[in-house]
């Protein structure tokens, strides 16, 4: 696999977020198929998790996202027309809903920047589930804003936040988000999130060789007993700048290795269908997992893929929906929202294209060339979330 993947050098393409876009084109026996919460690719995998990115800027150029040698001073934003609004976009999540999503969570770009964001929150609240409950409703940030933010947040209806966090060191962390932030107002961030009463926050570390493996132990000794999930990424090939190479992944089964090595892990099962994360729980005296320590998760979307049980969507900012986080082309939904189509129409839509879904990038990452993916140039994780 190494050898497929490996780049001899790096190489920073232009960015075209464009990417091919479709209309999609409904059979008309379709647009009258009501919606039964029950919808299945053609992997029988069902459609239960939509990520909706909100806004294309961030205020980080980290280097594995969005490397400032390409987001630089000259690149072009979205305009503000391009970008769904609030109300469309509860829309297109309500229609979600009655095909069977439970869970929704907000990504960017930086989340937080999308002015009055919590109005949206506070709309995707009032929405229910095929079962009649509420959804769970997330977000994933760099948690620069979040201080400020997480009270308005909470009140709103948001239920759990996500923060990107990849290192406790303050001169790692400036150099990675490349913009000189401090790592303290992140984790003050985070004190807020717990003080606005938010539940299950998590902490995401993005682990590369030889930039920040060297934290792994510390953060792991940071967040254990505070109540916080601290989950390890592997380091993954998603879109096409930032120069992703298979020597930089530091696998999960060795960040599971070097954290046993000096405090007891025990594995735990899966909480839902479809989780990315592999749980492992801390284990007190006793060598049995304590609840009170809490646990860690890695993610290995290289080395173990999790294609099989994978059902989520992506909704980028401008309404194309993305069936895979390494997908090279998208469905244009924001020409249906503001054309004449009606919710049957849009939610056809959505069915026969999830119908059609065979998406399984990681299963073949070795096999397929290193400069074109699925075949065509993948869209960036700063456009459809992580």
């Amino acid at each position: 696999m190494g050898h497929n993947l490996r780049m001899a050098e790096r190489v920073i393409p232009i960015v075209d977020q464009s990417s091919k876009v479709l209309q999609p084109q409904v059979p008309a026996a379709a647009a009258h198929t009501p919606a039964t919460g029950q919808l299945y690719d053609t992997r029988a995998r069902p459609l239960r998790d939509l990520r909706i990115s909100v806004t294309d800027r961030c205020n980080f150029r980290c280097g594995y996202c969005m490397p400032k040698e390409v987001f630089g001073k000259e690149y072009r934003y979205l305009s503000h027309d391009d970008l769904l609004r609030f109300e469309e976009i509860t829309r297109l999540a309500r229609l979600f809903m009655a095909h069977g999503v439970h869970k929704i969570r907000l990504t960017g770009g930086e989340p937080l920047l999308r002015k009055h964001l919590e109005r949206l929150v506070e709309q995707l609240a009032g929405l229910r589930t095929t079962e009649g409950r509420v959804p769970d409703l997330t977000l994933t940030t760099n948690g620069s804003l979040l201080a400020r933010k997480a009270r308005a947040l909470k009140d709103a209806g948001l239920q759990r936040v996500t923060v990107s966090l990849d290192s406790l060191d303050d001169a790692v962390f400036r150099r990675m988000n490349d913009v000189d932030f401090p790592v303290a107002e992140v984790l003050a961030g985070i004190e807020a999130a717990q003080a606005a009463g938010l539940a299950h926050i998590k902490v995401n570390m993005v682990v590369k060789r030889g930039t920040n493996d060297h934290e792994i132990p510390r953060m792991a000794r940071h967040f254990r007993g505070t109540g916080i999930t601290l989950r390890f990424i592997e380091y993954m090939d998603v879109g096409a700048t930032n120069g992703w190479r298979m020597d930089q992944v530091v696998p999960s089964a060795e960040v599971i290795a070097r954290l046993r090595a000096e405090l007891p892990l025990v594995p735990l099962a899966p909480s839902a269908l479809g989780e990315t994360a592999q749980r492992w729980g801390w284990a007190g005296a006793d060598g049995r997992h304590d609840p009170g320590l809490g646990e860690v998760g890695v993610i290995s979307s290289v080395t173990q893929a999790f294609c099989g049980d994978c059902n989520r969507a992506r909704l980028s900012m401008e309404g194309r929906l993305y069936l895979c986080l390494f997908a090279t082309q998208g469905w244009d939904l924001r020409s249906l929202l503001r054309g004449s189509a009606s919710d049957a129409q849009i939610s056809a839509a959505i069915a026969h294209i999830w119908q059609g879904r065979s998406d399984r990038y990681s299963e073949l990452r070795a096999s397929l060339p290193a400069d074109t993916g699925t075949g065509g140039r993948r869209i960036e994780m700063s456009y459809i979330g992580g």
